[in-house]
């Protein structure tokens, strides 16, 4: 693989989702908890390509990103920087988002987040359907996340709200970890969802 790992807010994908408004209706937004009025604030413990992270900031979120690969990291921050520099609704997205580096088991218990967003690497597809190009960027820079049930303990310790665990609409439930309180399924993607009750 080259160096060739480029995370782009304002064009492509992303930026086509903003220019379009997509709104609220999307599932990652509801399972966080956007209700009308109701604007979370919430940690992405597993940062990754940060999509997730500016779609819901878009929305009005205030996201704090966590990531623990120097690369992908470095990827994001010079994609928030050129972000901001494009000015406008992106640096608006941009003021509203952090970026932390480091791991998330060890950072969410000195953070005080009433949403926890989970996104793990997922289990290895059934099918032989090629993954897209940039997710299998991001598995190989990452690798394989063995410690995903601690991390999913370290967020429902430190939650306040709900904790919210994206994982492959057809895979299994996450080992040892309890039920979800409901679950939101989205395309190919179901959003678990754990509420924390004092």
């Amino acid at each position: 693989m080259g160096d060739d790992l480029y995370i782009d807010f304002v064009g492509g994908k992303v930026g086509y989702r903003l220019r379009a408004g997509e709104g609220r209706d999307q599932a990652l937004l509801k399972a966080v908890g956007f209700k009308k009025g109701i604007i979370p604030s919430v940690v992405d413990a597993t940062a990754g390509l940060g999509r997730d992270a500016f779609l819901m900031a878009s929305h009005g979120a205030t996201v704090t990103l966590i990531e623990r690969s120097d690369r992908m990291h470095a990827a994001l921050a010079d994609a928030m920087a050129r972000a901001r520099a494009e000015g406008g609704p992106y640096a608006d997205i941009i003021a509203r988002m952090t970026l932390l580096h480091g791991n998330s088991i060890d950072l969410l218990p000195t953070l005080t987040p009433e949403v926890v967003l989970v996104d793990p690497m997922h289990p290895p597809r059934g099918n032989t359907a090629l993954v897209k190009k940039d997710m299998r960027q991001l598995r190989e820079i990452v690798g394989e996340d063995v410690d995903q049930c601690d991390l999913m303990r370290a967020a429902l310790a430190s939650a306040q709200k709900r904790v919210v665990l994206k994982w492959p609409s057809k895979a299994p439930p996450m080992d040892g970890i309890r039920a979800p309180s409901h679950s939101i399924e989205g395309k190919s993607t179901r959003y678990d969802v754990f509420m924390i009750t004092a």
